[in-house]
């Protein structure tokens, strides 16, 4: 081969090469920027909190002259809502400015410090950290103007005195001046805020005698000088004090294996099992929100609560008009007797488009105290224009009856506890019971019963029909046309409709001996959204719940001091705490019928705050975050179950006799 084709050949195979090494290049570049794009899947979730790691000045500094504060994190922080969720003690007047900037927290102080005075600086659970917002759960920071670090601290926990519900963000604090007035007139002397799961620890107090109280402090001045704002108070002094003490911690070599047990001695600060019941006072402000012409025929009044009702109304003399009734209007209150409607009975009156009324009522005053008011208000009434209609539509409206509409509450299948309540769209002027006729079914023929109609007191377009019903009847109620006028003359359509009263055995029963009890006292049947469905009063140490349908119940149980049948809240300035409430700690499920279930429950097994049932608890322990790993094995726990969807197991049917159950609290 000659010393041309050599050179060529070379030249060839160092293009081959470079164009090899090229290809490589940007193939690895290629795969590099791939990686680059994101983070690999299958890590773990940053469930870390962010770690405090130093300040100026240092934790429990004494003699601190200074009035900023920055404090140093492992990672970058935020603060979530700091005008709510931290606490400076002693109480500042004005606000101090607080800021999250990278990893630090910067806090400028703007009162003057009190001297030989510990601060403290609670975060609660405020500060997070920027990507996953894990909380930095009960931080606190202290320091002392003076020589001495006071070290004290007194917890417990603040539940909702009607439900025993934990509640979170409320402040806590505590007065070392024992009158009563220091609640209503001086500022907490130190002060913190429930957790989520409301929790409380009072820190850095100093030796001494307190009082301790829970405020919802509406105007922020740290005391109840407000009848709206929701307290909580300690009847007995708090001495705080602490005591070595040991606890036994667990290690374990994983979720199964225990590895040891060890001692840990520590300092325990008490007292830390205290408790508050959180009350609202039974007090409304007072004052008409609203009124209203809502219809020619309607005057609407709408108050803020039922004290000194209902008002007095009279027709400004300017606008009176001849010959009008005396009885020029027929009142109908709501349930809870807040809101009126004046139904106006004289033509002459609601024909009118402007009327004024003078108007009497009782409101608060700035020192909530009930005031007499006089007010003249107008209420106008505007028809919109009629619409246009083809002649067929007049006459087909012309020919049409507007009858007095009629509401019968029951349908086909009834319950024996159930009211039949009979509703008409006017307030009623007469009716003929002659007209109204009911009737039973014996065997296979109607049976004419005579019971009586009972008008309602708060409302005069409510009728009941007062009866003792039997299981398994079954009635027929049958109105006539014209039984019943109206005010305005309106008589009703005839109508009618049928309805049986379930069987007795397709209901359950529960009764309930209570132990541990004092005095009077009523249970509540709640279902599972706390509400109370059925009510009975403690009779021989029991409660009895009967005609119930299948299905799961709660238990609530309240001790009735004064005996009105009813929950009462608490009062400071008499020195009275809301009543007690008590929960069954556990559900109470007859999903069969014809069932009878005896439970016996001792009311004090438990502490209060062990009682609730976790699914009627509104305020539920936070769920923690599942690693990455751990949502990889549920999603494919999900799909594994997804294909096996289609298989299902039935339940057995039948009938059965009444069965006797009987069930045993929770175990203590």
């Amino acid at each position: 081969m000659n010393q041309k084709s050599n050179q060529t050949l070379a030249k060839r195979r160092a293009g081959f090469v470079l164009t090899a090494v090229l290809g490589l290049l940007l193939l690895s570049f290629f795969f590099f920027s791939c990686a680059s794009l994101g983070s690999p899947e299958g890590g773990d979730i940053d469930e870390t909190p962010p770690r405090f790691v130093k300040s100026n000045p240092p934790a429990n500094a004494t003699r601190f002259e200074g009035h900023k504060i920055e404090l140093s994190f492992d990672e970058y922080i935020s603060i979530e809502k700091p005008s709510e969720k931290v606490i400076i003690t002693p109480p500042q007047k004005r606000t101090p400015v607080i800021r999250a900037i990278g990893k630090k927290i910067s806090v400028e102080l703007k009162d003057t410090l009190i001297l030989n005075t510990t601060y403290t600086l609670d975060f609660t659970n405020g500060i997070v950290d920027n990507n996953e917002k894990n909380p930095l759960e009960g931080f606190t920071f202290a320091f002392s103007t003076g020589d001495v670090i006071d070290s004290l601290m007194i917890s417990g926990l603040l539940l909702n005195a009607e439900n025993l519900e934990p509640l979170s963000n409320v402040i806590v604090g505590i007065h070392s001046n024992p009158e009563d007035s220091a609640f209503t007139s001086l500022s907490f002397l130190r002060t913190t805020m429930t957790n989520d799961r409301g929790k409380f620890s009072i820190r850095n107090a100093a030796p001494g005698t307190y009082r301790l109280f829970a405020l919802k402090d509406m105007n922020r001045n740290y005391k109840f000088d407000q009848k709206t704002e929701e307290i909580a108070f300690l009847d007995s002094l708090i001495v705080p004090s602490f005591e070595p003490a040991i606890r036994m911690d667990t290690v374990w070599k994983d979720s199964l294996t225990v590895d040891t047990i060890k001692e840990v001695h520590y300092t325990r600060f008490t007292p830390d099992d205290l408790t508050l019941f959180f009350f609202k006072e039974n007090f409304e402000t007072q004052y008409l929100s609203k009124s209203e012409r809502p219809i020619r025929n309607q005057l609407a009044f709408h108050f803020n609560s039922a004290d000194s009702l209902p008002p007095a109304i009279y027709l400004i003399k300017e606008d009176s008009i001849e010959n009008i009734r005396e009885d020029w209007y027929i009142p109908e209150y709501s349930p809870d007797k807040k809101n009126i409607i004046y139904w106006l009975t004289d033509s002459l009156l609601y024909q009118r488009d402007t009327l004024r009324l003078e108007v009497d009522y009782w409101q608060t005053d700035t020192l909530f105290n009930l005031s007499p008011v006089t007010d003249t208000l107008r209420f106008m009434w505007r028809k919109e224009a009629p619409k246009k209609k083809s002649k067929k539509e007049l006459e087909k409206e012309a020919a049409t009856i507007d009858f007095l509409k009629i509401d019968l509450s029951l349908k086909s299948s009834a319950d024996i506890f159930d009211t039949l309540k009979i509703t008409f769209s006017e307030p009623v002027r007469e009716f003929d019971p002659k007209k109204i006729r009911i009737r039973q079914k014996v065997d296979t023929l109607w049976e004419a019963r005579a019971f009586p109609m009972v008008k309602d007191t708060l409302n005069p377009r409510i009728f009941y029909i007062n009866n003792d019903w039997t299981y398994g009847r079954e009635f027929q109620i049958i109105v006539d046309s014209a039984a019943i006028f109206s005010i305005y003359d309106k008589w009703n359509d005839s109508t009618s409709v049928q309805f049986k009263f379930k069987e007795q055995e397709e209901y359950v029963n529960i009764y309930v001996k209570i132990l541990g009890g004092e005095g009077n006292g009523f249970g509540e049947l709640l279902n599972n959204s706390d509400i109370a469905i059925q009510t009975s009063a403690l009779y021989d140490g029991e409660l009895v719940f009967e005609n119930l349908n299948p299905g799961k119940y709660y238990l609530r149980y309240i001790e009735d001091l004064n005996g009105n049948g009813k929950w009462d809240t608490g009062d400071y300035a008499r020195h009275l705490q809301p009543e007690k409430v008590y929960y069954y700690p556990k559900a109470i499920d007859l999903p069969r019928k014809n069932t009878d279930l005896e439970v016996e429950w001792d009311i004090r097994m438990l502490p209060v705050d062990k009682q609730k049932p976790l699914e009627i608890t509104k305020n539920k322990p936070a769920e923690k975050k599942p690693k990455r790993s751990e949502q990889n094995k549920n999603q494919q726990r999900n799909n594994t179950n997804q294909s096996n969807s289609n298989r299902t197991n039935m339940p057995a049917g039948g009938n059965s006799p009444r069965t006797l159950q009987r069930d045993l609290p929770a175990t203590r």
